[in-house]
């Protein structure tokens, strides 16, 4: 074949090749199609509402590159999910579908990692999952993500935008079921010590919401002291000690995270055991079933942190052109006194520092714990 002809047809395949890339990437920048549901997995997939829209992006070919751009890191349930995270993507049937997976952890800094957001799609990622530090300060990085037809997914701090796919459990529900359990189990009302999480996020927001608009409606009064734990059970128990060092009783405790620290700050001051509604930590459930007796009665309630492997999942889903909700809702896991049974919803010989129930079975996610303890949560 004459040079001038191989010339004129490798021109043409690129001409070809420009014109469908640019095509797909037109088709992208344009958004999902709404499109009526049910979603492609309609147990993992469940709608937020009967009003959520579902989403049907243009199909893209894999393998796909995928990145979590986390924010704060300085507890456990945040360490469960980095490691979670990797566990998934090791999985054959996902890594198989992955061509590289992503993690950086920015701190508490909403800059920081709005910047990491906006190096993902400046580097040309599939999808970004996301745990917001914000659910408000992302706004300019969700339109950048769009016009590149980048897919966001957030989780547990979710954004504040119909642009992105959020997948969450009920926040506000966990609050409202912790603040129940105080309702029912205070005869009289009394000074409640609420152990909050990371400031500015919306987990911490939502869950602060449940909680006193239960109280609020329940015709009780109550004396609500905050203090700021972080969802860290070192953070929870100093913080803790300090307020029964100033305010000397409580008659209960709402604890988002850090449960297990703050129970062993009330232990350690020697205060009567009072209800308490907290996280799904092992240790809380630990000593919950031990001291169930000496009058230590628990609501246990939250979410494990294989919700990360949930947004993976509906990340690849939308990336491989199924249909999604835009506002995915998990299920709550919850377990209150007396119904803590060893061996089934903790591990009494097991260590304190992991959260129950990581697993999303309708999703077909469940994990051991040796394929979470063998990674690690550095950035890679």
């Amino acid at each position: 074949m004459p040079t001038s002809t191989r010339v004129r047809r490798m021109t043409k395949l690129l001409a070809a090749a420009s014109l469908t890339a640019a095509f797909t990437c037109a088709a992208y920048a344009a958004g999902p199609e709404v499109v009526s549901g049910p979603a492609a997995d309609p147990q993992c997939f469940v709608p937020w509402t009967d009003q959520t829209k579902f989403f049907k992006f243009p199909k893209k070919e894999g393998p796909y590159r995928i990145a979590l751009a986390n924010g704060f890191i300085g507890n456990t349930w945040r360490i469960q999910m980095i490691k979670t995270a990797k566990a998934y993507a090791d999985q054959p049937d996902v890594k198989a579908k992955l061509k590289e997976f992503k993690v950086v952890s920015t701190g508490e800094d909403v800059a920081a990692q709005i910047a990491a957001v906006n190096n993902f799609i400046d580097s040309g990622y599939d999808a970004i999952v996301i745990n917001a530090q914000n659910p408000t300060a992302f706004t300019p990085v969700i339109k950048r993500a769009k016009a590149k037809g980048v897919i966001l997914v957030a989780f547990d701090n979710i954004l504040d935008t119909e642009d992105a796919i959020n997948v969450n459990v009920d926040q506000k529900g966990l609050g409202e079921y912790w603040a129940h359990w105080l309702v029912n189990n205070i005869p009289n009302g009394g000074k409640i010590l609420e152990v909050r999480g990371v400031a500015g996020t919306s987990v911490d927001t939502d869950r602060h919401n449940g909680i006193h608009e239960v109280l609020d409606a329940s015709g009780k009064k109550w004396d609500v002291v905050e203090v700021v734990g972080k969802w860290d059970d070192g953070t929870a128990q100093k913080v803790s000690a300090d307020a029964i060092a100033v305010q000397k009783h409580f008659d209960g405790i709402t604890v988002q995270g850090g449960s297990t620290g703050t129970v062993r700050a009330f232990m350690d001051a020697g205060h009567p055991f009072v209800p308490v509604g907290g996280e799904t930590e092992n240790g809380f459930r630990k000593l919950c079933a031990e001291h169930s007796g000496d009058g230590l009665k628990c609501a246990s309630g939250g979410t494990g942190p294989a919700q990360v492997a949930v947004a993976i999942k509906t990340a690849i889903a939308a990336l491989e052109g199924e249909v999604v909700p835009q506002s995915v809702k998990l299920p709550l896991a919850t377990t209150e006194d007396p119904n803590f049974k060893d061996g089934e919803n903790f591990y009494s010989k097991e260590g304190d520092n992991f959260f129950v129930g990581n697993a999303f079975p309708t999703c077909g996610i469940n994990f051991t714990a040796q394929e979470i303890m063998g990674q690690s949560e550095a950035n890679q």
